[in-house]
């Protein structure tokens, strides 16, 4: 009985749930460097790839550029924000409507030319794969640092101002 109740309470800690939600402290992560806000405003700017990366077929591309540009908050994620079909993805879920933001999702298990070619895209080999106003966040374990620092939540905030 010990036995089970010690591996469901590991199990519980290492999920990626779990450590969306726990305080920075108790988990090691690897620190995200952070620039100066006049710096970062003008060394980021949104993905656009003129011409598809090898591997990816310009229908592809432009197929994915069409839904970065078109939606202010995406994620490329297995399964849908209504039914997430990994951890990960749910996760990524979680931390999105923790924002109370309206999001669009794409179900890369649907597509397997959508799910091969976001990798491509993104030059990311994991899914989920996050957007916000066009730019390429990351998966889920960089949303889970940003959620934490607080940074995701400033460009959210700037997300939903851009949408109204």
């Amino acid at each position: 009985m010990t036995r089970s109740i010690l591996f469901l309470a590991a199990g519980l800690l290492s999920s990626p749930c779990a450590l969306a939600f726990a305080p920075t402290s108790s988990f090691a992560a690897v620190q995200r460097s952070t620039v100066s806000s006049d710096a970062a405003s003008s060394s980021i700017t949104p993905l656009h790839m003129s011409e598809p990366q090898p591997g990816l077929s310009a229908a592809t591309n432009d197929k994915i550029q069409k839904l970065v540009d078109d939606n202010p908050v995406l994620i490329f994620m297995k399964g849908s924000k209504l039914f997430p079909q990994c951890g990960f993805s749910n996760t990524a879920c979680q931390i999105l409507q923790s924002y109370s933001i309206d999001f669009e999702s794409v179900d890369v298990l649907a597509d397997e030319e959508i799910r091969q070619g976001v990798k491509v895209f993104s030059q990311w080999p994991t899914i989920p794969q996050l957007y916000v106003c066009g730019e390429f966040i990351g998966g889920s374990d960089i949303m889970i640092e940003m959620y934490q620092s607080g940074e995701l939540g400033e460009m959210i905030e700037k997300a939903k101002a851009d949408m109204v």
